[in-house]
């Protein structure tokens, strides 16, 4: 989707000022490498992916292989110890290609901190150093046919049988549903306690009675192997207890500031590259004996959509900042993702028009990103749950 700018990790077209994030040059040669990773083993490969609709395991493994995933996670697990810029760097560079199916950061960034923070040791030395070599990919398997932002909703029920818990329900909208090796599945194990009898349960790929249903077809995300989960009579030995039982609604929530963090800075780097893909195009396309970015509607919204991300980046950076630190910012990555989301399926839609009929044809990025943003908005909370948030949480309302 554009050309890369050695180590700044930023538009190439539209010219921005110095990022405000504490770059050090092992940052910057850790971009470079991520950045030949996804030019090289992603970008060419991603339109077969989408007609296959799966992204091959071996590409996960090469990540891994690369200190891809989970890199701030511990060195006794096969991470590399760093801070989350680390991880902040794969997700943009990842954005910057226009990948939409090797979904590494729901498993590294999002799924996998339920176990580093939750998780027993045990577990952690059983499970981790093959989730971060890419050799087990994670899903999680919480949304249901009936229940999707309310958890309290949901039907899967994990009854204690002594030694294991017999797990029975349905899962949908499951990412990595095809794929995955390891499914941390929400269940009640105490359903007349509400939320307060939710736990996480890890389910493995070859337990009894665990099966896929339907690959999903959906608008956008093509190469994404999302799925329906099914799970009849599954037999879950203890010691895949995720934590303690009835503590998984407090788990969830508190790894919400993360996922929306990483939403964001994904959602802020793709309208980055459309916009710069959008910038070449006008330039070389020729109308009425000039360009179409000399006309004043083009040059003119073109403007007001650079002015627009140049704010959204010193936010982004900002909050990025500030979870890299440690600090509690739950509201601001809340917004953060509501605002990047949104402005992203805007301009989009009205890059795409820029393109005229060729805007529509799925062989051109814009068109590929077009159907890829609407989701943006809809999962890992919806816009209107952001904005509950935001107005509960940051004004008191």
């Amino acid at each position: 989707m554009g050309a890369r700018k050695a180590g700044a990790g930023r538009s190439v077209v539209v010219k921005l000022l110095e990022r405000a994030v504490p770059w050090t040059d092992e940052h910057k040669m850790y971009r470079e490498m991520a950045a030949e990773f996804f030019d090289n083993e992603v970008a060419p490969h991603h339109e077969q992916w989408e007609k296959d609709r799966v992204v091959p395991r071996s590409v996960w493994e090469k990540a891994g292989a690369l200190g891809l995933i989970c890199p701030d996670f511990p060195e006794e697990y096969g991470g590399a110890g760093t801070d989350f810029l680390y991880n902040a760097i794969v997700i943009e560079e990842g954005a910057r290609v226009g990948n939409s199916g090797f979904m590494h950061s729901l498993h590294g960034d999002v799924i996998a901190p339920y176990l580093n923070h939750h998780a027993s040791d045990e577990q952690k030395k059983r499970w981790l150093p093959d989730i971060i070599a890419g050799k087990k990919i994670l899903a999680i398997g919480m949304t249901e046919p009936d229940a999707g932002s309310d958890l309290a909703g949901i039907k899967t029920t994990a009854v204690d049988k002594g030694d294991h818990y017999l797990v029975n329900g349905a899962k949908t909208f499951i990412s990595n549903g095809y794929l995955s090796d390891l499914v941390i599945t929400v269940a009640k194990t105490n359903p007349e306690r509400g939320i307060h009898g939710i736990s996480l349960l890890m389910v493995e790929r070859d337990m009894p009675g665990f099966e896929r249903g339907r690959k999903l077809e959906k608008i956008g995300l093509h190469a994404q192997d999302t799925a329906e989960l099914i799970f009849n009579d599954v037999k879950v030995p203890k010691e895949n207890l995720i934590g303690r039982s009835g503590y998984g609604f407090r788990y969830l929530m508190s790894e919400l500031q993360q996922e929306r963090l990483v939403l964001g800075l994904a959602n802020m780097r793709s309208a980055e590259a459309v916009l710069d893909m959008t910038l070449r195009y006008v330039k070389e396309r020729q109308a009425f004996g000039k360009s179409i970015g000399k006309f004043q509607h083009i040059r003119f919204r073109l403007a007001d959509m650079a002015t627009e991300q140049a704010g959204g980046r010193a936010f982004a950076d900002q909050v990025l900042i500030a979870h890299a630190r440690g600090h509690k910012a739950m509201v601001q990555a809340s917004q953060l993702k509501l605002m990047a989301s949104e402005m992203l399926k805007r301009h989009v839609d009205e890059c795409l028009q820029f393109f005229g009929g060729y805007g529509y044809m799925t062989e051109y990025p814009i068109a590929r990103a077009y159907l890829d943003a609407r989701v943006q908005t809809i999962y890992a909370g919806t816009s209107e749950i952001m904005r509950e948030i935001i107005a509960s949480s940051g004004l008191g309302l």
